[in-house]
């Protein structure tokens, strides 16, 4: 009797089998929900594009890439983007280089203040850059009209200066982490040597710094030449492929030419994230585990100079918003100055609803995009069937493709009776898909990151003590994620807020969002009440950032950053 009550079930051997095949059933359905939902939004979006631009009133053939292709004008539009991107990621790169390395390498005070200023282009739809411009450049603008200047703002430069302010915080993250990584035996053996500050900085520091400097000028680029808010408020006469695909299917209805224009516009965003990948791929490691942290010489002249071009960049990204929030609060801008709060009544059509329309979607998007997001990031690094390797390169292909690309995808997708998800066109539901899959790449590699930091010895332990796929999940990785997770909302939360041009194309009178709103004002001039849907926006984000900050401060969750 008591050996044989001492002898282990039989049904034991059954029960673990049961188990493995449990956690492997898991492992496929999430692993075929995620391809599936990958398949649904984003990959048939982009096929549509392609297969639309082939589409012509006499069936199947290139006749939309004949028309588009043999029009001069085309190739003028080509040019401009080329030329105002060029520019605008050089100025960017260029300045924000030495606003990192001020930050970076030198000694000056206030570094945090000066971190968060030059972030509030994030904060804002991309043409706050330009409605800030014109109210201090403009025809009636601050220098023009007050101080006497004779400035035309509006075409090239202001387009070009615009996106240069748009895609500085960009831009300085990239420089920033690259700068902040170094190895201070580097920079002593320069200075035994005697090698002058300039020498070290041309022959250690650049260097060091190439692979950092070559993402942020592709990032840069990719930015400016598919953003068409900036260009449309203050571009003029002067006009970009991104304003030219806007002009053709919502001006003019021709999907198949705006098609064909949406495919020449993704060839330089994804030739370009191609490159970038290939050269981060060459990069080395610049710290092993003999490398030594570098220590800020003092230098009062250095700190001196930096200080001052830091402050003055600093005066620069806070005079933007500031004018848009002083234009918000006057009669009319440059008549009347006197202070009035009636462009914060929004008799505009639709009033606040599309303000709270927009609170509503960024709030599904993060829950939402967080969810989703991460079952991606657990199913790559957790585990391994025939879904991972595709779901891990479509959970980064949309670094690749531009916002009004995608948008004009999810049109031509799922405007179709043929797609049995028409039923989403034209509601709230397909647009967060969209501000979601649109920013999956970043959200994707944030979380990522944080699952690889997290080891392995942990999932271990609970396969050993008995837990399933689920219960490792749900009390081991999640619990450990959840700072991550946080982060990854409150991005998805921002961008939904203030992304412009991958919704663009989606908005109808019963979806309007606050961000097309202030596009639409400013078009048609309403510029005061533009200016308030603009400071309303950037109110919304950062009273969110700080309710995340405060939520992740208690939580012991300090060093988590909000803003990647």
């Amino acid at each position: 009797m008591n050996l044989s009550t001492n002898k282990a079930p039989p049904t034991t051997g059954t029960q673990r089998s049961s188990f493995h095949i449990t956690d492997n059933a898991v492992a496929m359905i999430l692993s075929i929900a995620v391809f599936s939902l990958m398949i649904a939004f984003l990959v048939v979006p982009i096929i549509s594009i392609f297969w639309r631009s082939f589409e012509t009133g006499d069936g199947f053939g290139i006749s939309n890439y004949v028309e588009t292709l043999t029009a001069g004008r085309f190739w003028g539009l080509i040019a401009n983007s080329l030329l105002m991107s060029s520019v605008s990621a050089s100025l960017a790169v260029i300045l924000a280089y030495t606003y990192a390395y001020a930050l970076q390498r030198t000694n000056i005070p206030l570094k945090g203040l000066l971190r968060i200023v030059i972030m509030t282009p994030l904060f804002a739809p991309s043409l706050v850059q330009a409605q800030g411009l014109i109210f201090i450049l403009g025809r009636n603008g601050v220098l023009n009209r007050f101080l006497g200047f004779d400035i035309d703002i509006y075409g090239f430069w202001g387009v070009a200066l615009a996106n240069t302010l748009y895609t500085f915080p960009y831009a300085f993250l990239i420089l920033s982490a690259a700068l902040a990584v170094t190895d201070a035996r580097l920079y002593e053996g320069a200075i035994v040597m005697g090698a002058k500050p300039f020498r070290i900085f041309r022959t250690v520091t650049l260097p060091s710094t190439r692979y950092g400097i070559v993402a942020a000028i592709f990032v840069t680029f990719s930015l400016s030449i598919t953003d068409f808010g900036n260009a449309i408020v203050i571009g003029g006469e002067f006009n970009v492929l991104a304003t030219e695909i806007y002009n053709k299917v919502i001006g003019q209805g021709k999907f198949g030419l705006g098609a064909v224009i949406g495919v020449m516009l993704l060839l330089p965003a994804v030739v370009t994230k191609i490159i970038e990948r290939r050269i981060s791929k060459s990069q080395q490691a610049q710290i092993t585990d003999q490398s030594s942290a570098l220590q800020i010489r003092p230098n009062s002249l250095r700190d001196m100079a930096f200080g001052a071009y830091s402050s003055a960049i600093t005066l620069i990204f806070l005079a933007i918003p500031a004018i848009v929030i002083v234009a918000s609060f006057v009669v009319l801008w440059p008549y009347n100055l006197e202070f009035s709060l009636k462009h914060y009544a929004f008799d505009v059509q639709n009033g606040t609803r599309p303000l709270w329309n927009s609170v509503i979607v960024a709030i599904l998007t993060a829950t939402i995009g967080v969810a989703i997001v991460a079952t991606a990031a657990i199913v790559s690094q957790k585990y391994r069937n025939v879904f991972v390797g595709p779901i891990s390169f479509l959970s980064i292909l949309p670094a690749s493709v531009p916002g009004m690309v995608l948008g004009l995808g999810y049109v031509l997708a799922f405007n179709s009776l043929s797609n049995p998800l028409n039923f989403l066109y034209g509601t709230f539901p397909l647009i967060v898909l969209l501000y979601i899959y649109y920013n999956h790449a970043q959200g994707f590699l944030i979380t990522t990151t944080s699952l690889k930091q997290i080891s392995k010895s942990f999932d271990e332990a609970s396969s050993v003590l008995g837990g399933s796929t689920l219960r490792t999940l749900f009390k081991v990785t999640l619990p450990l994620l959840w700072p991550t997770l946080l982060g990854v909302g409150v991005f998805f939360f921002m961008r939904a807020m203030v992304s412009l041009s991958a919704v663009i194309f989606l908005i109808t009178p019963k979806t309007q969002v606050a961000a097309v709103s202030v596009l639409q004002l400013a078009d048609r001039g309403a510029s005061n009440q533009a200016a308030a849907f603009s400071v309303c926006i950037m109110a919304i984000v950062l009273a969110m950032l700080l309710i995340v900050r405060t939520i992740l401060w208690v939580g012991g969750a300090k060093n988590i950053s909000l803003i990647r």
